[in-house]
């Protein structure tokens, strides 16, 4: 039997946004208590990896040479190559899991890219999930001046809510209707002073840890896309001292439009996000020609592509998951979740509207079926 992959958490967010403090509080919960802590310091001297509670074995690695989404990719291979042997007793790894802490800076992205493009990473590692922080103080602040920072909030997996005892609730319950229209699937959690349960913050990717089974309806989380409810969303910011509790998935969201009046010249008005649903089995070079195709034209700006795929010829779904201009390879699942066998596709877009892809879709399915039709072999 191969060897099962090992889990990574990327934490990330914006400078200020409370991510040490939250991750002292983590290492210290026996839910991580065999984890490998990646720390990236930008600077000279590095602090953060001082302020950490020091876990079993000494498992906390510092990278101080620079960004880890800039120069130092190279160091996390390295790190996440060696750690097999590093931190090893008696030939046995010492750890089960991997968090790594970016700088506030850091672009998740090439990270990811990382972490599923390189051959020995990925077949050792596969990616639990991303977590973002955002300081409840100054988010609205951050987000409309840092591009980092909204990057971050739309290609987190969980948006972990900080300083929410400092905030007013008006402010917070403006933000939850915010980050819903930035990233409607994301899990929302609050931390007061740092602390929120681990168990909480794991298992965001496809695969139910628990049963290491494919999870698929939460990992696309589809209805976060078609339903809301607005008077759930004014509530969400009642309870900030509930740590790990989900708070304001329903608010409705039609992918290119806030539900809350803003500064039209706000960062987050070129992200959108939105869900496709197709009837019909796609053919697998129709669809790998649309993705080539919507790749290499606007790739940096297709933030995230998850989707599981009905595909011609197949009794089994395909589940695809890209960032930016980079795709997973695609895996076969063992059955079809539940009785609904239509594609769905979740994208987050920077400056490409739905319109857009659903035409660009929409043309190549009627190049390939009047091809189809009279005989002839698509062209690619």
């Amino acid at each position: 039997m191969p060897t099962p992959q090992i889990p990574v958490t990327l934490l990330t967010g914006f400078l200020g946004s409370g991510k040490t403090t939250v991750l002292n509080h983590l290492v210290q919960q026996p839910a991580l208590a065999r984890t490998l802590v990646i720390i990236n310091e930008f600077g000279e001297v590095g602090l953060d990896h001082l302020l950490i509670s020091r876990v079993a074995d000494d498992t906390v690695v510092e990278m101080s040479s620079g960004c880890l989404c800039c120069t130092v990719r190279g160091d996390l291979v390295s790190t996440l190559k060696d750690a097999h042997w590093r931190f090893a007793r008696a030939g046995e790894r010492q750890f089960d899991r991997v968090v790594i802490e970016t700088t506030g800076l850091a672009d998740p992205a090439p990270i990811i890219h990382t972490l599923t493009s390189v051959d020995v990473i990925a077949r050792r590692y596969r990616l639990d999930g991303v977590v973002t922080t955002l300081d409840l103080t100054n988010a609205d602040q951050t987000l409309d001046a840092q591009p980092e920072a909204l990057k971050q909030a739309a290609m987190a997996d969980c948006l972990l809510l900080t300083k929410a005892d400092l905030a007013a609730p008006a402010a917070v319950a403006a933000l939850e209707r915010r980050l819903h229209a930035i990233n409607p699937a994301a899990r929302r959690r609050y931390a007061t002073n740092g602390v929120v349960a681990a168990d909480a913050l794991l298992g965001l990717g496809l695969f139910d840890p628990s049963r290491k089974t494919p999870d698929v309806a939460s990992w696309l989380n589809e209805e976060a896309y078609r339903h809301g409810s607005d008077a759930q969303a004014e509530h969400a910011h009642g309870d900030h001292d509930n740590q790990g509790q989900d708070h304001g998935h329903e608010h409705d969201h039609h992918g290119d439009a806030h539900d809350h009046a803003h500064d039209l010249n706000r960062h987050d008005d070129r992200i959108r996000a939105f869900c496709l649903v197709i009837d019909q089995p796609l053919a697998d070079s129709m669809l790998d020609a649309w993705l080539d195709l919507l790749l290499s034209m606007a790739g940096p700006d297709m933030l995230r592509i998850k989707g599981i795929l009905s595909l011609r010829g197949r009794a089994a779904p395909v589940v695809i998951h890209g960032v930016q201009h980079i795709f997973h390879p695609p895996l076969e699942l063992p059955a079809w979740p539940t009785d609904d066998r239509r594609s769905k596709m979740v994208f987050i877009t920077r400056d490409i509207a739905r319109e857009t892809i659903e035409a660009s879709l929409a043309a190549f399915i009627d190049v390939w079926r009047e091809q189809s039709d009279n005989g002839g072999t698509p062209a690619p």
